[in-house]
């Protein structure tokens, strides 16, 4: 990771506290609970950014793997396994601290999963879909790709809604928090608002911190090499299915990871997280931050999913969405944080100028 990429994330760090003790001193402490779930929004979109930017895929279906990763960890932690307490599988899940044993508002047995248990299987059963979903798709290439991975989502999408396990239209609700740590724990609680706030910050650091790392590695310079051109990646010796299908995963996992968390600390999940609309919006979030930049798609993840959350857009959010994805695939392909929009202005505000205030033109 080189020394831009260290400051901008001390930079950030301290953007982060700024935020937090302005908003503080202003009495605007609740606009810190859309900037955690900005926060989560945003891990899926650097995530999408590595396949979009640097692996020159198009994905339509990672809401689905946001809702995988959250209604796992829902359901896990909500379902209640007193009536198989006899099986011996579950008392030996007992005694490893797998389970965790209590009762529900009523005063009736609780059994549920751990919520690090939940969070590791939802995780793994993540990794196996994106296997096996990406073995045959990724063979596709351009709209193909794209058709194909909408199917997919729109496949998690009906699953989702028509499913009794997951709450059908009405989705999952009362998950219990995730504690991370002896007093640390992501929920909704309103005292716990700052600690969560930080909690989706760091986790959405560690998140940069390790794409950054591996954008920079071997891994890095073979998928820059493979979305400039397959045939001559190819021709160097890199194997192009296979860091393709690592790329996937990997994406797939960061949306799966901050599904899990948004879901506990929302304290439920419905099948709207795992809509096409969705998908559209992390990938139009991608096109206006620049599809090969990180810290752009970054940005634009805070501010346009703050904005929404904020409900700026009112019943117009997907309409917005929509539209800025048609634009930016119109105008400024590269994002409008990309170096060739701003020489494309550059190019026409000079054009515009008499020759005697252009003298490089002169020159020539």
């Amino acid at each position: 990771m080189g020394r831009k990429n260290i400051v901008a994330l001390i930079a950030m760090v301290v953007i982060i506290i700024g935020v937090q003790l302005l908003s503080q001193w202003c009495g605007k402490a609740f606009y810190l609970t859309q900037l955690t779930m900005s926060a989560y929004y945003s891990l899926v979109i650097v995530g999408l950014c590595l396949v979009m930017g640097y692996a020159g895929q198009i994905s339509l279906g990672h809401a689905g793997f946001f809702a995988i990763g959250g209604y796992v960890s829902a359901v896990l932690t909500t379902h209640n396994l007193v009536q198989y307490s006899d099986l011996t599988l579950i008392r030996f899940m007992g005694k490893c601290g797998l389970l965790v044993a209590g009762h529900d508002l009523y005063g009736s047995a609780l059994l549920i999963f751990q919520p690090w248990c939940a969070c590791i299987l939802a995780v793994l059963l993540t990794i196996l879909i994106a296997f096996a979903i990406g073995i045959p798709v990724l063979k596709l290439k351009g709209h193909y790709l794209a058709m194909a991975t909408l199917g997919f989502g729109t496949i998690i999408y009906r699953i989702a809604l028509a499913s009794k396990v997951f709450g059908e239209a009405d989705g999952i609700s009362e998950v219990p928090g995730f504690t991370l740590l002896p007093g640390l724990e992501v929920s909704g609680s309103f005292s716990a608002r700052i600690a969560n706030y930080y909690i989706a910050c760091g986790i959405l650091l560690i998140g940069i911190m390790l794409l950054l790392n591996l954008i920079n590695s071997r891994m890095g310079r073979a998928l820059r090499a493979i979305h400039g051109s397959d045939e001559a990646a190819e021709a160097m010796g890199v194997n192009i299915g296979r860091y393709k299908l690592y790329t996937f995963v990997i994406s797939a996992v960061f949306a799966a990871i901050a599904g899990i968390f948004l879901t506990h600390y929302n304290g439920g999940i419905g099948p709207s997280e795992a809509g096409i609309m969705k998908s559209v919006r992390y990938v139009a979030i991608v096109a206006v931050g620049g599809m090969a930049s990180i810290w752009g798609s970054l940005l634009m993840g805070i501010a346009l999913n703050f904005m929404s959350l904020r409900g700026m857009f009112g019943s117009y959010d997907d309409l917005v969405f929509g539209s800025i994805l048609i634009g930016i695939m119109l105008f400024a392909p590269e994002g409008i944080l990309g170096i060739h929009l701003w020489k494309q202005l550059k190019s026409l505000c000079s054009a515009g100028k008499p020759p005697a205030e252009r003298p490089e033109e002169e020159d020539r």
